[in-house]
């Protein structure tokens, strides 16, 4: 029991360490961006190779058990990705709104809120004492629908913004998402024992890819910054906030145990902010990409004091 505790000890530091570290990386790589743009602008042209990269190594995490959960427990993760898919969207055009943010950056936080659900989320859910096996297959069963679902969310709420081309949009999550997912999961299969080894880097390189992103999306959207810095950390800030409760009220107003609810409430706030940011660069504005850069940074730090709150009520019951 003890070489267990310290197993479990050791593994919570590593997770620790996994959500305080990478936010500190990924603003140290923003800060550089915005010091010294004509440097950073030269990896723009590899955001979306980066964001292959991060995704292939999300689909080297996945075994083919995890998709079993979507037999045995499909309530809880059709309920899970559909409050995905439901809040974040709805709560973000209502920040727009209410903020009354510039058009750019309106479209940028409604990228956000119609992205598919984080995978730091897995990490956050472990420490929050929430099913981790949920977790990874909400994560994933989102990221799958993503080519079809955050398309026809931005034109929907965002395409009286801006002219959106949706098919080329989806056709872009395919190259950068799906297939390098499924790439990743179908090589874990085949050589599982080589993959098992490599694993403990994987959130490295991830952490490094999503930081190349966010240098390569950041040249450019300085001026947004200024001129609508306090609005946007109001946005941002308030709509992974809210994507938190809503997500756990999601879970308790369906009749779910605490466990599930904590696990909702983490999936339901924290997004894939590196394809938001990918797609912003791609299909609009460089102020575009603004928010998800600082909701990259945002819902990790805030992701990790959940955890702690969810831990200590989860061992009070």
């Amino acid at each position: 029991m003890a070489q267990n505790n310290s197993s479990r000890s050791a593994e919570d530091r590593a997770a620790l360490v996994a959500v305080t570290v990478f936010p500190v990386l990924i603003v140290i790589a923003a800060v550089w961006a915005f010091m010294f743009p004509s440097a950073a602008s030269h990896l723009s042209p590899w955001v979306p190779t980066l964001l292959s990269i991060i995704m292939f190594g999300m689909g080297l995490t996945l075994t083919l058990p995890d998709f079993a959960l979507v037999l045995s427990r499909p309530l809880p993760i059709l309920f899970g990705v559909l409050a995905q898919y439901v809040i974040m969207p709805l709560v973000a055009i209502a920040l727009t709104q209410l903020l009354n943010l510039p058009t750019a950056v309106a479209v940028g936080v409604i990228l956000v809120g119609a992205a598919p659900g984080g995978t730091s989320s897995n990490v956050i859910s472990y420490l929050a004492k929430a099913d981790v096996a949920l977790s990874v297959t909400m994560t994933a069963v989102s990221t799958l629908l993503a080519p079809i679902m955050t398309p026809l969310l931005v034109q929907w709420l965002a395409g009286t913004y801006m002219d959106i081309d949706g098919g080329a949009m989806a056709y872009s999550i395919v190259k950068t998402v799906v297939i390098p997912v499924v790439a990743g999961l179908v090589l874990r299969v085949i050589i599982p024992g080589i993959i098992d080894k490599i694993l403990p880097v994987l959130p490295w390189i991830s952490t490094f890819g999503i930081c190349g992103v966010v240098v390569g999306v950041v040249p450019g959207s300085a001026g947004a910054f200024a001129t609508a810095g306090l609005a946007i950390f109001a946005a941002v800030i308030s709509h992974n906030l809210f994507g938190y409760l809503l997500g756990y009220l999601a879970g308790k107003a369906v009749g779910f145990d605490s466990r599930v609810c904590r696990t909702m409430s983490v999936e339901v706030g924290m997004q894939n902010s590196g394809l938001a940011a990918t797609l912003a660069k791609g299909y609009f504005t460089p102020e575009t990409a603004l928010p998800a850069v600082i909701f990259s940074v945002w819902h990790n730090l805030s992701g990790a004091f959940l955890s702690m709150f969810y831990r200590r009520l989860a061992e009070r019951h």
